[in-house]
C-alpha cells in the first residue's frame, strides 16, 4: 500500500538539469534552422555558376551535415529515453492506484501485485530466481506445461462436453507448446512489464506466431505429422498460422505480463533459496528425459502407423507399453501425413 503521509516532490536535480538546457536547446534549433536556410540561399545563388566553384562552400555545408546527422541520432535516442521513461512512470502509477483500490476492497481473492513491487521483493529478498533469469524461466516454463494442458482440458470440457487429453509428453499432465510460449513470452515482454499495454499486445502478436509456426514446422519436418491446420482461415501463412490467433496471441500477451506472469511470479519467490535450485535442476533433467521418451515413442508410432514392424529390442519394448490405442488416447489431435 502507498504510505499517504509521505511527501515526495520531483527530483531537483533533473528539473534543474531540464530548465539549464531547455533555453539552449530553443535557441539552438532556430540558429540551425536560420543557417541552414542562409546557406541553402547561397547554394542556389552559386549553382548557376556550378558548384565545382565554390568549393568552400560546399564542404561547409558537408561539415554541416555531419553535424546535423549526430545530433539527430543523439536527439533521437534522447526522445526513446525519455519517452519510455515517461510511459513507464505513468504505467507504474495506475497499476499502483490499481493495485491499492482492489485491496481495498478485500475479498477472498488476493488481487495481483505490480510487476514493479514484484521486482522490488525479489531484490531485496536476493532470491534466487529474481529477474529475467534462467531459473525463472524454467519455472515459468514448467508451470506453462502443466498450466496449458488444464486450462485447455477444462476448455474442452465446457464447450465439448467432455474431457479431452492434451498433453505433450508421455509422463505426466504436460505439454511442451504450452511451456515454450510462456517462457517466450516472458523472456521477450519482460522488458515491457511496467510499460503500456500496447506495446505487449504487439509483442505477444510478433512471439507468439513465430513459436506456433516453429512448432508446426518442426513437428512436420521431424514427425510428419501435424496438430492444426489453419488453411481455411483467412490471412494464413501455410496453415500454420492465421491472423485471428496472431491477434489472440497479442491479447494473450497483454493477459500474461500484466495478470498471469506477476502470479506466477508470486508463486515463485515463495519457493525457498535452499532448495531452489537443487529443485530446478531435478525438474530440468526430468523433462529432458520425458521430452527425448515422448519423442522416441510418437516416432515409433508413426513408423508402425507406415506399416514398419519393431526390429529392434526397444521399439518392441515401445509397442508394448505404448500401442496405438494407447497412443489415440495420449495425443487425440495429432494425426500423420
Amino acid at each position: 500500500m502507498i504510505n499517504k503521509k509521505r511527501r515526495y516532490k520531483m527530483n531537483e536535480k533533473l528539473r534543474y538539469r531540464y530548465d539549464s538546457v531547455k533555453h539552449d536547446l530553443l535557441e539552438l534549433e532556430e540558429d540551425v534552422t536560420q543557417s541552414v536556410r542562409s546557406q541553402m540561399d547561397e547554394l542556389a545563388k552559386a549553382t548557376e555558376d556550378g558548384i565545382s566553384d565554390v568549393e568552400r562552400l560546399k564542404d561547409a555545408l558537408l561539415d554541416e551535415v555531419d553535424l546535423l546527422d549526430d545530433a539527430s541520432e543523439i536527439f533521437q535516442r534522447m526522445h526513446r529515453s525519455t519517452s519510455q521513461a515517461a510511459d513507464e512512470i505513468k504505467t507504474r502509477i495506475k497499476e499502483a492506484q490499481d493495485f491499492e483500490r482492489d485491496s481495498d476492497k478485500g475479498g477472498f481473492f488476493k488481487p495481483k501485485p505490480p510487476n514493479a513491487m514484484i521486482d522490488y521483493k525479489e531484490d531485496k529478498a536476493g532470491h534466487f530466481a529474481r529477474g529475467n533469469t534462467f531459473y525463472k524461466l524454467f519455472w515459468i516454463f514448467f508451470i506453462g506445461c502443466f498450466g496449458g494442458v488444464v486450462i485447455e482440458m477444462l476448455f474442452c470440457l465446457i464447450t465439448r462436453g467432455h474431457l479431452e487429453n492434451r498433453v505433450g509428453l508421455i509422463w505426466g499432465p504436460f505439454n511442451l507448446v504450452y511451456g515454450l510460449g510462456a517462457l517466450a513470452l516472458s523472456f521477450f515482454l519482460y522488458k515491457y512489464r511496467n510499460r503500456s499495454r500496447i506495446y505487449s499486445f504487439f509483442g505477444g502478436f510478433i512471439v507468439g506466431s513465430v513459436i506456433e509456426y516453429l512448432c508446426s514446422f518442426f513437428q512436420e519436418l521431424v514427425f510428419g505429422s501435424t496438430s492444426w491446420d489453419y488453411s481455411n482461415m483467412p490471412f494464413n501463412l501455410n496453415g500454420r498460422i492465421c491472423l485471428l490467433y496472431s491477434i489472440f496471441w497479442g491479447i494473450l500477451g497483454i493477459l500474461w505480463i500484466k495478470e498471469i506472469y506477476p502470479r506466477m511470479a508470486v508463486w515463485i519467490l515463495k519457493i525457498p533459496n535452499k532448495i531452489g535450485k537443487i529443485l530446478t535442476y531435478c525438474l530440468l533433467v526430468f523433462m529432458i528425459v520425458n521430452s527425448i521418451a515422448s519423442g522416441l515413442v510418437v516416432y515409433r508410432w508413426s513408423r508402425r502407423d507406415a506399416g514398419f514392424a519393431a526390429v529392434s529390442t526397444l521399439d518392441k519394448l515401445i509397442d508394448k507399453v505404448y500401442p496405438d490405442q494407447t497412443m489415440e488416447w495420449l495425443f487425440p489431435n495429432l494425426e500423420f501425413k
